[in-house]
């Protein structure tokens, strides 16, 4: 199984990190070994003093696929989630500054949290779910489906062209803005709609 991350997928979040807004999805990957464990803190690695929190919208593919049209793209999850990309942002920007791959500031192992999974049936529309990060009790994100750039069957059918999709694959489809650093102690919820989908603390 392989874990497929959309960037720069709200505006908000291309603005604050000053980034140029893509005409096509920017898509990366995260290894197996980045899932962090159920139960397990997150350790904060010792390559970097800049680790960020991400928090997205996830989908689990169902079904194999390849060159997956958008209006077939629902045949091919039932569950959605929410998870984190965490991102080493002082690792991220040297490799950037240089034309380096992210994979070091991005696949780290523990660099992918998985909260629990939803019927996606439990949803009117999938283009309007709010979704948060509380940190220590405060929100520090939120977003709302409707705001990203691809939504997710147009994410499923652009990401389907170069890479065939498996059973147990998981999308990462973006952050909205408001990522930040975390320390040690911090402790982190998200919420889709009022649903508590995962809570970790950092160490």
């Amino acid at each position: 199984m392989k874990l497929i991350c959309i960037g720069r997928n709200y505006t908000e979040h291309i603005a604050e990190l000053k980034n140029e807004k893509p005409t096509e999805p920017v898509v990366f990957l995260k290894p197996d070994t980045a899932i962090l464990l159920k139960k397990q803190p997150f350790f904060i690695p010792d390559f970097s003093d800049d680790v960020h929190h991400e928090v997205e919208i996830l989908v689990k593919i169902n079904k194999v696929g390849k060159y997956i049209d958008k209006k077939f793209a629902p045949k091919y999850y039932d569950e959605i989630g929410l998870g984190i990309d965490f991102t080493a942002r002082d690792v991220q920007q040297k490799l950037k500054d240089k034309g380096l791959p992210w994979e070091k500031a991005k696949a780290f192992d523990g660099a992918a949290v998985i909260g629990k999974w939803r019927s996606k049936s439990d949803y009117e529309d999938l283009n309007n779910i709010n979704f948060s990060l509380q940190k220590n009790d405060e929100v520090v994100q939120k977003g709302n489906t409707k705001f990203m750039l691809w939504k997710i069957d147009e994410i499923i059918e652009y990401v389907s062209k170069y890479f065939t999709l498996k059973i147990g694959d998981i999308i990462f489809t973006g952050t909205p803005s408001g990522v930040g650093r975390v320390k040690t102690n911090d402790k982190l919820k998200g919420y889709m709609e009022q649903n508590e989908m995962f809570s970790i603390t950092v160490k």
